[in-house]
Formats: C-alpha cells, structure tokens, sequence
C-alpha cells in the first residue's frame, strides 16, 4: 500500500482542524465474528500448512497500550496475512486496522477487506476524510498497519519511503499531545522471492520509534528526518534479507 502526502493545502487542514473523538464506523470495523474466525483459520490452518517455519522475533518492543503504527517492508500480498499472526488479537489482544489502496476495496475483496480493519486511500490524492480517520484511529490507541516503502519489492532491498506515514504520526502527536504515538518498523524476510508451498519466514519487529521525539521545530525537517531513522531501522533488516533473495533469485535463473 502506497501513502502519498496530500497537498500542501490539505496537510494545512489536517493538522489545524480539531479530530472527531469518535472512529466512524463506516470508515473502517473489525467485524465481531469474521474477523476472529478468519484470524483463527489463518493462524491455525492456513499459515502453518503452506509455510515451512515462521520465526518471529521482536515481540516484546510492541507497546501493551500506546497507539501503534506498524512499517512493514512489503515482500508479498502474505505480508498482510503473516501481521495479524505475529502482532494481532492472539499476541496483544488487539486488532490491526490496515490503509489499503482503494483497488483493493472493491467486489467480494472490499467487502472482506473491510470488516477485517481495512480502510481505502487514493493513492494519487488521499482524502482529508480518510488521513483524518488514520489520525482518529491514533487518538483511541489503535494498531495500524502502514507499507512505507507503497509497492510489494521482491529484491530483498529497501526502497524509497513514502512521507506520508512520517506526516500522518506527526499530526497525530501534534493534535493529542502526550498521545505517545509509536512507529514499529518491521522486517518480513521470505526464503523465496514469490513465496510457495513449505517456504520459511522470518519477521523481525524492531524497536519503537517514538514520534515525539519529532515535535518541536520545522514539521517539515521532522517529517524527513523520521523518515530517514525509519529507513535506516528497515535497512538493518534487508542485509540478509537481500542475501537469501539473491541466492534464491540464482536457484531460479539455474533451474
């Protein structure tokens, strides 16, 4: 998923205008009984009988109450599968909300995408409506998932952030001081580039980076600079990650 800024002028209003203290539930929801049962098949079916071992490590930097953005690298459509098992409802008793490119709301797939937490963003032009309920999400201690880097990369790299989600905490932190919103980069290291049957996943959550440590001064220098600290956390995990993607890439060509 790719988070673009908005222009300059929307930025302007997010940040001025007051947030609804309420989440409007049409936005996005956690279904109360899809999204339990789906969790439970995936974390008990689904994953363990198509991938070989699922290694997770990082799970004690995830904050018991704070609000959380996590920054996924984004290696595959499993990314979005694999989260909820290693930092959803069975880890912290808490559900995921996920900003999705608005495609990927549409037919059956919206319809399922949504009640599992899922809320569209116009990649090209992001809606004040949609970054003011990401902020609204923030403001009640949600857990929300955010690619920084927009598309899926299978080259075991680290490529160009987004600011949006920099800007997107620093409102949130701005407009709720003492909120202490959290950013959680997360490594997601397959053994295979296109994940198959019996392939093995590593998941690495580092630790939190705290957004208002961000605040004072230009928003503009902020935003970079959290950007920046957020690549280099992300680029600490794609070293070897880059290694077994090009050893894999090899087996492939050789094959």
């Amino acid at each position: 998923m790719e988070l673009h800024s908005a222009s300059t002028n929307s930025q302007s209003q997010l940040t001025n205008q007051p947030v609804n203290p309420q989440v409007a539930s049409s936005t996005s929801r956690i279904s109360p009984w899809l999204t339990p049962l789906a969790y439970f098949l995936g974390r008990n079916f689904v994953l363990p009988l198509f991938f070989g071992n699922i290694n997770i490590t990082g799970q004690e930097n995830i904050p018991a109450n704070s609000p959380v953005i996590f920054a996924p690298t984004h290696r595959s459509r499993w990314d979005s599968i694999l989260l909820p098992y290693a930092v959803g409802r069975s880890v912290t008793g808490r559900d995921l909300r996920f900003m999705v490119t608005s495609s990927e709301c549409q037919g059956m797939q919206g319809w399922f995408v949504r009640r599992m937490g899922g809320f569209p963003v116009d990649t090209q032009r992001p809606a004040i409506a949609t970054l003011r309920h990401a902020v609204e999400l923030m403001a009640h201690r949600e857990m929300l998932v955010i690619y920084p880097e927009g598309g899926i990369y299978r080259d075991g790299k680290v490529h160009t952030l987004k600011p949006g989600i920099a800007r997107l905490a620093l409102t949130a932190e701005s407009n709720h001081p003492g909120l202490e919103v959290k950013i959680l980069p997360v490594g997601i290291n397959y053994s295979q580039p296109y994940p198959n049957w019996g392939t093995d996943v590593n998941i690495h959550i580092g630790e939190a980076i705290k957004v208002a440590d961000y605040i004072n001064g230009c928003s503009k220098r902020n935003a970079k600079r959290l950007t920046a600290d957020l690549a280099n956390k992300l680029q600490q995990f794609s070293h070897q990650e880059s290694e077994i993607t090009s050893h894999a890439f090899a087996e492939m060509t050789n094959s």
